[in-house]
């Protein structure tokens, strides 16, 4: 498959380095760069890429800007945002995008991306070789983008154990890993299915299938013991969660 390709991105040398790694994967055709939003809109719209490398901190209209934009426009190109910045990966992933790379790219890591943009794009055509409408958006959060060493991590919404407030981070705790991502707890809540999970503490939110039981401690305080041995103290504006469970 030969994809596409437009990169979007105000620093010439960033683009420099881009086009070097483009010219190393087979499956990129370059079709053209913008150093701005603007140009970019105005590109997708005459070339419609496949693929857009997208920087997101550019002057005036930025990345997420563009994303945006080009949403509106009826034009289905895949997202791979290509930043200095973790920061953005909650809003970048809202946007369906399809990897999230921090700059410096590793070849590898390049790599990895456009085999999941290319599954992407398989995934859209028809067997008559026609675009198939997009799937609606999960109501749900299905998958979180953490940052882990030099690059973004795909945890699946289902492999979370449980999650653990640390001022303005999230611990994702998974197995025997844990993993931070900078967001809220109320506005992760709000992301996560309330069928597969429960919060039961103003910093604790717990996979249903995660807890092992509940007791309380003859004095009123409850809590819930956890698959993996560890327990959690269950807040009182959080017991209603809790008693649900249970059917009572």
């Amino acid at each position: 498959m030969s994809i596409r390709t437009m990169i979007v991105d105000d620093e010439p040398l960033a683009v420099e380095r881009l086009q070097m790694l483009c010219a190393r994967e087979p499956r990129i055709a370059l079709v053209g760069t913008a150093n701005d939003g603007e140009a970019a809109l105005r590109l997708v719209e005459g070339l419609k890429p496949d693929l857009l490398l997208l920087d997101i901190a550019m002057p005036l209209l930025d990345g997420i800007g563009v994303a945006r934009a080009i949403s509106q426009m009826g034009i289905r190109p895949a997202i791979i945002f290509v930043t200095a910045f973790e920061s953005f990966a909650v809003e970048a992933f809202d946007l369906a995008a399809i990897d999230y790379l921090l700059k410096p790219v590793a070849h590898d890591r390049l790599t990895r991306a456009v085999d999941r943009v290319e599954q992407a794009l398989r995934s859209r055509e028809g067997e008559d070789g026609v675009s198939a409408p997009a799937d609606p958006a999960p109501e749900w959060a299905e998958e979180f983008w953490v940052p882990h060493r030099s690059e973004l991590v795909r945890i699946a919404a289902d492999q979370i154990d449980r999650i653990e407030a640390e001022r303005d981070y999230m611990r994702l705790h998974v197995g025997a890993h844990s993993y931070l991502l900078h967001q809220t707890i109320s506005s992760l809540e709000e992301r996560l299915d309330p069928q597969a999970f429960v919060r039961l503490h103003r910093s604790h939110i717990v996979r249903r299938p995660h807890i092992a039981r509940l007791r309380h401690d003859g004095s009123g305080v409850w809590f819930a013991a956890l698959a993996d041995g560890n327990e959690i103290r269950i807040g009182r504006t959080y017991l209603a969660n809790a008693r649900a469970m249970t059917g009572r």
